[in-house]
């Protein structure tokens, strides 16, 4: 639950800043001028921060899961239009819908997770993982647009948002439900489901004959891989029950994440150097089909 929330608000923290980067590449595209491209940034942020009260008192009418979800489908809307928009007009009245969505997402996010976890300690460890994930998403904009803008054009900032939102939307609605309907539904099946798609992305990444397809392709594994970690963290607090050993299995999970984190670009740098760029994405499938058959 805190995975998907988390990652509503680093999207939404993401295009925050991320734009800055683009504007002088929409400029020479869309013949724009300087004050307006500065409103491609002030109608997103002016729009967000004027509806989020707005927001959280419509979530406490509604429902808080109904309105996280329209806010994300909103916000994808938003982002894919943005992308396509073929004039700077056209560009900042998407940006508005974008943040229509994004204002969905940040109080009924923080409203979920106090909702979510009771107990004083665990709230206090979730809001600051949460507000820990707004300065990430917040610092990260400007190196990611920069990278995106840099090899693929100021539109594939917009396409990014597309897979992690949908992604969102999929573990929101199988996620957010009670405990007897989530296990009708099955964890197991969407853990799988999510193995699944980041096993086939990476083999078609190994595969990609154009740097075009190379990124359709990572968004395939990206789609999948945030099907993963708030699952498995689902599983894991509904396997251990005992607070000590649940707290034993979260700091295995934690540890991993670390340990991969860091071995990543030693065993990247060696496969790069002895074999290939496309042997870091091989690697990825016979372990993929290995937990496959693990949680058969």
């Amino acid at each position: 639950m805190l995975a998907i929330c988390c990652l509503s608000l680093f999207i939404v923290g993401l295009d925050s800043t991320i734009v800055n980067i683009a504007l002088p590449a929409i400029g020479r595209d869309l013949h724009a001028s300087l004050s307006g491209l500065q409103w491609t940034i002030d109608a997103y942020t002016l729009v967000l921060a004027s509806l989020l009260i707005l927001a959280g008192s419509t979530a406490d009418r509604v429902g808080r899961r109904r309105t996280f979800q329209t806010g994300l489908v909103v916000f994808i809307l938003g982002s894919l239009l943005c992308s396509l928009a073929p004039s700077l007009g056209w560009l900042i009245a998407f940006r508005m819908l974008q943040a229509v969505g994004g204002s969905m997402l940040n109080p009924v996010a923080m409203s979920i997770i106090t909702n979510t976890f009771t107990e004083p300690r665990e709230r206090a460890r979730a809001i600051g993982v949460w507000g820990g994930v707004v300065g990430i998403s917040l610092a990260l904009g400007p190196v990611v647009g920069g990278a995106l803008v840099g090899s693929l054009g100021w539109r594939s900032i917009f396409w990014m948002n597309i897979p992690v939102g949908v992604a969102a939307v999929v573990l929101a609605a199988l996620l957010m439900l009670s405990g007897s309907t989530a296990d009708r539904i099955g964890r197991r099946r969407v853990f799988q489901t999510g193995l699944v798609l980041f096993t086939a992305g990476s083999a078609l990444c190994s595969l990609a004959p154009t740097l075009g397809w190379l990124v359709v392709f990572r968004m395939v594994q990206a789609v999948g891989g945030s099907m993963l970690n708030p699952v498995a963290m689902s599983i894991i607090t509904n396997t251990f029950t005992d607070p000590k050993e649940r707290a034993r299995a979260i700091g295995v999970w934690g540890g991993v994440v670390g340990i991969s984190m860091a071995a990543g670009p030693i065993i990247g740098g060696a496969l790069v150097e002895y074999a290939s760029w496309r042997a870091i994405f091989w690697i990825n499938v016979p372990v993929g089909l290995a937990a496959l058959l693990l949680t058969a």
